[in-house]
């Protein structure tokens, strides 16, 4: 599996669009929720501008704060979580 990549497609203040590529719908679902988590993030969502298009975009807008950071605090929180069910996984599997 390719590994998932962003390019950004429009940048301000508090708002960042990105186009998602090579795009895992079993790690975009957990970041956007996960975004929606935080205190500091007004609106994070996913959407295809067409049906045919095969790159999602990703937008994030923050209250306050860098809508990049905030991505990489629900980035992180999630690398937790998985490295959790990981361990969990392997107990259960001994």
């Amino acid at each position: 599996m390719k590994e998932m990549e962003f390019k950004v497609i429009e940048k301000e203040k508090n708002e960042l669009t990105l186009e998602v590529i090579n795009p895992d719908r079993t790690l975009l679902i957990p970041l956007v929720e996960e975004l929606n988590k935080d205190e500091m993030v007004e609106l994070a969502k996913y959407h295809f501008d067409h049906p045919y298009q095969e790159n999602p975009i990703l937008y994030v807008k923050v209250k306050s704060g860098k809508p990049q950071a905030a991505i990489k605090r629900a980035a992180k929180r999630l690398e937790k979580v998985f490295e959790e069910l990981e361990k969990e996984l392997e107990k259960k599997l001994k």
